[in-house]
């Protein structure tokens, strides 16, 4: 399915010269894409769909749209390099991406596709495993801010001790205050946190970076 006519031409010609190629139906819109599905006398096996349909990522949806109603393997054509799309595309149905400017590519994709031994290209490969790692910060710092919501500076500082070592008498000793209050602190954070012990709490702390650069009062353990 592509949008741009003398691009869909040549890419029939082109792909058209593979003795083992069948072309079925083509399309430009998702009412030809319809209709052509309908109309088709045998389902398609692949489907090669532009990600970008006058001006929007439509293919997205279209490809999903394809591969539940045909069960074709799809594989998005994209003349960007969008990790977003690429991820997008993947979760609608597509098993490949490949980028317009490397069409020599396509015969061997529709191959594998076809015998569903498609592999992820190396470029679509790398785009994903960026956007998990950006997706994977997001949550990091999400969690990071969900944590730092509930706890108090004072709280934190406490965590912070803990963390390096400190029992809780000598956290009330080196903060000046009781150890019946140090306890309550550690009872209120592990509340909020949910969880079962004040090491683990620390732990988590220092894991999110809540405890980077935190000054603590002195330097010694008593």
């Amino acid at each position: 399915m592509e949008d741009d006519p003398d691009w869909k031409r040549g890419l029939v010609s082109y792909l058209g010269a593979e003795p083992d190629f069948k072309l079925i139906w083509t399309a430009s819109s998702g009412e030809e894409l319809r209709a052509a599905i309908a109309g088709a006398e045998q389902p398609a096996d692949v489907v090669l769909m532009d990600i970008m349909l006058d001006g929007r990522p439509e293919g997205i949806r279209l490809a999903e749209e394809a591969a539940l109603s045909t069960g074709a393997r799809v594989i998005m054509l994209t003349s960007m390099e969008e990790k977003e799309l690429i991820l997008q595309s993947f979760q609608a149905g597509a098993i490949d991406y490949q980028i317009k400017s490397s069409f020599e590519k396509l015969p061997s994709a529709i191959r594998l596709a076809f015998g569903k031994q498609s592999p992820i290209s190396a470029e679509a490969a790398e785009k994903l495993r960026e956007e998990f790692r950006r997706l994977k910060q997001l949550e990091r710092e999400f969690e990071a801010k969900k944590m730092s919501d509930l706890i108090t500076p004072s709280e934190l500082q406490l965590l912070g001790l803990i963390h390096e070592g400190y029992s809780q008498p000598q956290i009330a000793d080196k903060l000046f205050i009781t150890l019946r209050t140090v306890k309550n602190h550690v009872n209120n954070i592990l509340k909020k946190l949910g969880m079962d012990g004040s090491k683990e709490a620390a732990a988590k702390a220092k894991e999110m970076g809540l405890l980077d650069g935190q000054e603590q009062p002195g330097s010694d353990k008593k």
